[in-house]
Order: structure tokens, then C-alpha cells, then sequence
């Protein structure tokens, strides 16, 4: 089990956003999570991405308690272990693709030879090797966004975490970018947990859980 969180409840003052979640994924598993806004997916990638502390429950990702972690043994977990993909790609505007992707692993303590070798190996697996020296802004929104995949690879995460990856993308973008992540899972044996309102994304996931009022239903 690479992620598995029992008992997760989180409030926001009197507001209980959720209540005693439950929620595991496996090795090389492709989950989606669904649910009307406000529901509270957002929060539980939060706290599935040690972002957010639930207020009880436990969560365990790749074998560590991370809930007993420090705020630095928890930083660099985070770092080594999950990746992350947002809907508007988050990356650097000064940066070029290649140095948008080394990042992560330069923090994670990679030389600067290595951070650069595994980087391009990735974009050039992604198709982007034409773009390396291209910035964000010489990038269309499916190429900025496989970027952002690269960047969310590059330390050989655990889990990647997903939140509206395809809501900014035109239909052929998003449906290449759906077979991107089945691809993933299937060559790398990538776990992915994708947040997403677009049924045609959940429909080629293993499992889509669907959440209600801080609930799976």
C-alpha cells in the first residue's frame, strides 16, 4: 500500500470540511476523486500531500508515518516522495523548461549533473526535447504542462498528486494528456491520485471515489 490515511477529519473553524475519511491506494494505481465543489476534495490532496495537517486520523505514504514527521524531516519527505501537478502548471516564468525540472531535484540534494541528466531524460521521454532552453511563456498550455509532469517526476515520487490536471486544456490536449498518465503508470509504475471534475479523465482510472459533504459516497 503506498498511501494509506484512516479517521481524516479536518475543520475550518465550526465548518467540518471532512469527516473521518478513509482512503489507501496501491502500488501503480490510478485513482480519481469527484464531487461537487466544496465537497473537500481539495483539502484531502492537501493533507494526502503533507501540505495540510488533518486534525485526527492517520496517514501513512510509502511505509513513513508522516504525521509524527518534523517540519524539515517532513519538507524533504515531501520533496523526495511526492510529486505535484496543478491545473495552471505553476512553473517558473524565468526559468526554462529544463531548469524548471531540475529544480526539485537540486533541492533534493542532486549535483547539478545529475539533476540536469535525469531532467532531460524525462522531458525528451515526454516529447519535449525540442523545448528544453524554451520558456513558459514559448510554451503552449499542453507542453507547460507536461513540463510540470517532468518537474513532478524528476525525484522518482512515491505518489504523484493531481488537481484539475486537464481542466485548463482544450479537448485533443486533455486526451493526451489522459493517455499520458496511463502511460506513466504503465512504464514507470507511477501511483496517481487525480482530483478532477472531467468524467472522461476518472473514466480511465481503476477507481473513481466520489465525495460528498466531507464523505466518500
Amino acid at each position: 500500500m503506498i498511501i494509506e490515511a484512516k479517521g481524516i477529519e479536518k475543520s475550518f473553524g465550526s465548518l467540518k470540511v471532512l469527516k473521518g475519511l478513509d482512503f489507501s491506494a496501491d502500488s501503480a494505481e490510478l485513482v480519481a476523486i469527484m464531487g461537487a465543489s466544496g465537497a473537500g476534495k481539495s483539502t484531502l490532496l492537501q493533507i494526502l500531500g503533507t501540505l495540510s495537517k488533518p486534525d485526527s486520523g492517520s496517514l501513512s505514504i510509502d511505509g513513513t508515518d508522516v504525521l509524527s514527521l518534523g517540519r524539515n524531516a517532513l519538507s524533504d519527505f515531501r520533496c523526495r516522495k511526492i510529486g505535484f501537478v496543478f491545473q495552471f502548471h505553476h512553473l517558473l516564468p524565468e526559468f526554462t523548461s529544463l531548469e524548471n525540472v531540475m529544480i526539485p531535484a537540486l533541492i533534493a540534494g542532486c549535483s547539478k549533473a545529475q539533476a540536469r541528466e535525469k531532467s532531460v531524460q524525462l522531458l525528451d521521454t515526454l516529447g519535449l526535447s525540442e523545448r528544453l532552453k524554451h520558456k513558459p511563456s514559448e510554451l503552449s498550455g499542453g507542453e507547460q504542462q507536461r513540463v510540470a509532469i517532468a518537474r513532478a517526476l524528476v525525484n522518482s515520487p512515491a505518489v504523484i498528486l493531481a488537481d484539475e490536471p486537464s481542466g485548463n486544456l482544450d479537448s485533443v490536449t486533455k486526451a493526451d494528456l489522459h493517455n499520458l498518465f496511463l502511460q506513466l503508470r504503465k512504464d514507470l509504475g507511477q501511483t496517481i491520485i487525480i482530483v478532477t471534475h472531467d468524467p472522461e479523465l476518472s473514466a480511465i482510472c481503476d477507481r473513481t471515489l466520489n465525495m460528498k459533504d466531507g464523505r466518500f459516497v
